[in-house]
C-alpha cells in the first residue's frame, strides 16, 4: 500500500557536487537547507544579509551587490538604541552608524564575489505579503519592530514577483552567465497573515516561479519544498510546536528529497564520509582515556586528514 502522494521531482541536469560553490538566499528555510549543506562540508554561503522573506527585497539586495550601489546614511535609521537598515535583517543591526555602514558595504563586496564564483544559487521565497514604509514609500525587508502604523501592508502581484525573479536572474547573469538557479517556496506557513491569505501568498510565489522556470533555460530549476510539506507530509506530526514551521523530521525528509534530485551521485559517497566524521566528532565517550577510545580518535583523525587532503576547503 502507498499511504502518501509522492511528488515526482526532475533530476537536476547540473547537480551540486563538491566542486560547486553554493549561495543560499531567502527565508528561514533557506537557512535550514544551507545548514545541511554546511554540515556536509559543501562550499556554501548562507544569507549574507540575514533572513529575507519576499522576492522584491531579495532582488533589491542582489542589484546593490551586482552594481555595487553602496549604503549611505540615508539608508539607515536609529531606533531602540540600535542602528538599522530596512533592506536587511535585524541581525545586521549595530550600536553605531559607522559600524553598520561599514558592515553592510563590506557585505556588498563579499556578496558580489560570491555571486561571481557561484555555480549554484538557491533562492527560497517565503511570502508575497510585504510592508511598505509610508514615509518613504519603500518596501522593506524587515520592520525592526518599528510601530506598525508606520507601514502599509500589501500583496505582491504574480506579475511583479515574476519581474523581481527575472531581474534577479538577469543581474546575476551579468556577473556569472553560467550560474545555475534552484528556486523553492518555503514550507513555513505564515498564519499571522491569515489562513486564506497564506495560501494566496504561496500561490502567487509558485505561479511566478513556474512562469519563470517553465522555459527551455536549463539553468533555472524548481524544487518543490512547499508541495512536499503539503502533500507528502500532510500531517501535524511533521510540524514544530508552533504548528507553522516544519519539524526537524520534516526538514530531514525534505533534505533527503533534495539530495536525491539535486546532488551528484559521486558526491553522495563523500557525504557519507563527512557524516561519519561529524558523528564521530559529536561522540562523547564514557571513558576518554580507554584504549578503545584512543583507537577511535586515531581512526577519526586519519579519516579527517584523508578528506582534507582531497578537498582543501574542508575544515573539521
Amino acid at each position: 500500500m502507498n499511504f502518501t502522494t509522492k511528488i515526482p521531482i526532475f533530476q537536476n541536469i547540473k547537480p551540486i557536487d563538491y566542486n560547486s560553490n553554493i549561495v543560499s538566499l531567502g527565508s528561514c528555510f533557506a537557512e535550514n537547507m544551507g545548514d545541511k549543506l554546511c554540515y556536509y562540508k559543501f562550499q556554501t554561503q548562507v544569507n549574507p544579509f540575514g533572513i529575507i522573506f519576499n522576492p522584491f527585497s531579495i532582488a533589491k539586495l542582489i542589484e546593490r551587490a551586482v552594481v555595487q550601489r553602496y549604503f549611505t546614511k540615508d539608508d539607515i535609521f536609529f531606533f531602540n538604541e540600535r542602528w538599522h537598515c530596512y533592506e536587511v535583517h535585524s541581525d545586521c543591526s549595530t550600536t553605531t552608524s559607522e559600524a553598520l555602514l561599514d558592515n553592510l558595504n563590506q557585505l556588498l563586496l563579499d556578496t558580489q564575489k560570491q555571486l561571481q564564483e557561484a555555480t549554484h544559487i538557491i533562492i527560497t521565497y517565503g511570502t508575497s505579503w510585504v510592508y511598505r514604509h509610508i514615509e518613504t514609500n519603500a518596501i522593506v525587508a524587515n520592520c525592526h519592530k518599528v510601530p506598525q502604523k508606520q507601514f502599509s501592508k500589501e500583496l505582491l502581484s504574480i506579475d511583479s514577483i515574476q519581474k523581481a525573479i527575472q531581474n534577479t536572474v538577469s543581474l546575476i547573469a551579468t556577473l556569472n552567465p553560467k550560474c545555475n538557479f534552484i528556486f523553492t517556496v518555503s514550507p513555513v506557513r505564515h498564519l499571522k497573515d491569515g489562513f486564506v491569505e497564506n495560501q494566496v501568498s504561496k500561490a502567487h510565489l509558485i505561479a511566478a516561479i513556474y512562469a519563470t522556470t517553465n522555459t527551455k533555460q536549463q539553468t533555472l530549476n524548481y524544487f518543490p519544498s512547499y508541495e512536499i510539506m503539503m502533500d507528502e507530509l500532510r500531517d501535524y506530526r511533521f510540524y514544530a510546536d508552533d504548528m507553522m514551521h516544519p519539524s526537524s523530521m520534516a526538514i530531514d525528509y525534505i533534505w533527503e528529497r533534495f539530495v536525491a534530485t539535486q546532488i551528484d551521485e559521486k558526491a553522495k559517497v563523500t557525504m557519507e564520509l563527512v557524516e561519519a566524521i561529524q558523528k564521530g566528532l559529536a561522540h562523547r565517550p564514557f571513558n576518554p582515556y580507554s584504549e578503545s577510545h584512543q583507537k577511535f580518535e586515531a581512526n577519526l583523525k586519519e579519516k579527517i586528514a584523508t578528506l582534507e587532503a582531497q578537498y582543501s576547503f574542508m575544515k573539521f
